[in-house]
C-alpha cells in the first residue's frame, strides 16, 4: 500500500508537471505561430470536448468490465505517442486533427487517477489533498522553469519537453499494483449505480461546477497571451502561474483540517465567492503586484473547489460507478466548461480583450455560487 501510494504521488507529480507545460505555454505556442484568437480558442476547445465525452466512455467501460489498470496504461502510451505528431506540423488542421485525437486517449486519465486515490486513500479520504498536493508542487517547478527555458530558448520548447514528461508518465503507470478496483458483479450492479448519479443533487452541482469551470476560460485559455500584451516576460508568466499553484498546495495540504471542519457544500459556496473576486480583480489589473495578488485566491477558486468536489462526488456516487462518477465529474467541469469558456473566450478575445472577458468570467462564478447556497439553505434539492 505504501508503494501504491508513492507511485501515486508520482503519477501526479508527473501529470500536472505536463499541464504546467501545456495550460500556460501551448496556446501561447499557437500564438507565435500568428494563430487567430478564434483559431487558438478552437483547439484549446477541441481538446476540452474531448475531455468532456471521453472519460465517461472510457469510465463506464472500465467500471462496468473491470479494466480500469488496462485502460488506463493504454491510454497513457496512445497519446503520448499522438502527442509527437505535434512536432510534424504547424499548419492548423494539422494541428487541429492531432488535438482531436490526442484529447480522445489523454482525456480520461486524471478521472482514472482520481478514482485510485479514493480507492488507496479508504477511510482516510480527507486526506486526500495531501496526495493531490505533488501535482501542484510538480506544476509550480516545471512552470518557473519552462518561463526561464522560453525566454532563453523559444517557446517551442514545450513541445519536447511534455513529451518526454509523457513518456515518464507512461512509465510510471505500469507501475500501478494490480486489483485497485473492487467493481460490480453483474450489470445490474452498474445500472443501478449510473441511476443514483442522476440524483437532483448530483446534477445541481455538476450545473453549478461547469459554471465554475467556464468561469476560468480566460484565466486558463488567455492569461499567458494577456500578460504578454501587457508587456510581461515568460519569466514573469511562470512565476505567476507558480504563485497560484503555490497557494493551492497549502489548501490541500491543510484539507483534511479543513474538511474536518466544514461540509464539502459550504466550502464549495466559499470556493465559488473567492473565484468572482478574483475575476473582479483581474478585470482592471495591471500592476505586477495587483496581478500576483489575485494569483493568491486560486487556493480557493481552484484548491478548496477541486479538493471538495472531488470528495463529494466520491461521497455521493456509489462502489459500482467510482471510476465514472470521476469521470463525469472532470467532463462536465473540466471538459464541458472549460470548453464553454474556451470558445466564448477565443471568439470574444479579439473584439472586447481579457479586461471584459475576466468582467463577464466573475458573473459566471457568483451565478454558481448563488445557486449552491440557494439549494443548501433552501432546501430545494432533494438529498436522496
Amino acid at each position: 500500500m505504501r508503494s501504491a501510494k508513492f507511485i501515486l504521488g508520482a503519477q501526479y507529480f508527473v501529470y500536472f508537471s505536463v499541464i504546467g507545460l501545456y495550460l500556460p505555454y501551448f496556446n501561447l505556442y499557437c500564438f507565435h505561430l500568428d494563430f487567430t484568437g478564434f483559431q487558438i480558442g478552437a483547439l484549446a476547445s477541441t481538446r476540452t470536448l474531448t475531455a468532456a465525452l471521453f472519460p465517461m466512455l472510457w469510465g463506464a467501460v472500465a467500471d462496468r468490465f473491470l479494466i480500469r489498470r488496462r485502460l488506463y496504461i493504454f491510454c497513457n502510451f496512445i497519446s503520448t505517442a499522438l502527442w509527437g505528431l505535434y512536432l510534424l506540423t504547424t499548419d492548423f488542421w494539422g494541428m487541429f486533427a492531432v488535438t482531436l485525437f490526442y484529447g480522445i486517449f489523454y482525456a480520461p486519465i486524471i478521472s482514472f487517477l482520481e478514482s485510485f486515490s479514493m480507492d488507496l486513500l479508504g477511510k482516510e479520504k480527507n486526506r486526500y489533498g495531501r496526495s493531490r498536493a505533488w501535482g501542484s508542487f510538480g506544476f509550480v517547478l516545471i512552470v518557473v522553469a519552462a518561463g526561464r527555458a522560453i525566454d532563453a530558448f523559444s517557446v517551442e520548447i514545450i513541445l519536447i519537453l511534455v513529451l518526454a514528461g509523457s513518456l515518464l508518465q507512461a512509465y510510471l503507470s505500469t507501475k500501478f499494483p494490480v486489483g485497485l478496483l473492487n467493481g460490480p458483479s453483474s450489470f445490474s450492479a452498474f445500472s443501478a449505480g449510473v441511476r443514483r448519479l442522476l440524483k437532483p443533487r448530483v446534477l445541481l452541482f455538476l450545473f453549478c461546477a461547469f459554471l465554475m469551470l467556464a468561469s476560468h476560460g480566460t484565466y486558463y485559455g488567455f492569461f499567458s497571451i494577456h500578460l504578454e500584451n501587457l508587456g510581461y516576460s515568460s519569466t514573469f508568466m511562470g512565476v505567476s502561474w507558480a504563485l497560484a499553484s503555490i497557494a493551492e498546495i497549502l489548501v490541500m495540504i491543510f484539507a483534511d483540517r479543513i474538511f474536518n471542519r466544514f461540509s464539502y457544500e459550504r466550502i464549495l459556496i466559499f470556493s465559488f465567492v473567492a473565484a468572482g473576486f478574483r475575476w473582479i480583480i483581474m478585470a482592471g489589473a495591471t500592476s505586477a503586484e495587483i496581478i500576483l495578488f489575485a494569483q493568491l485566491l486560486h487556493a480557493f477558486s481552484y484548491g478548496a473547489f477541486h479538493v471538495a468536489s472531488i470528495l463529494y462526488i466520491d461521497q455521493q456516487t456509489p462502489d459500482e460507478v467510482k471510476t465514472l462518477g470521476q469521470a463525469v465529474n472532470n467532463a462536465v467541469s473540466y471538459g464541458l466548461g472549460i470548453m464553454a469558456g474556451f470558445l466564448f473566450n477565443g471568439f470574444f478575445f479579439d473584439a472586447i480583450g481579457a479586461f471584459r472577458l475576466f468582467g463577464i468570467s466573475a458573473i459566471l462564478a457568483f451565478c454558481g455560487g448563488a445557486l449552491l447556497f440557494v439549494s443548501k439553505t433552501g432546501k430545494a434539492v432533494d438529498a436522496d
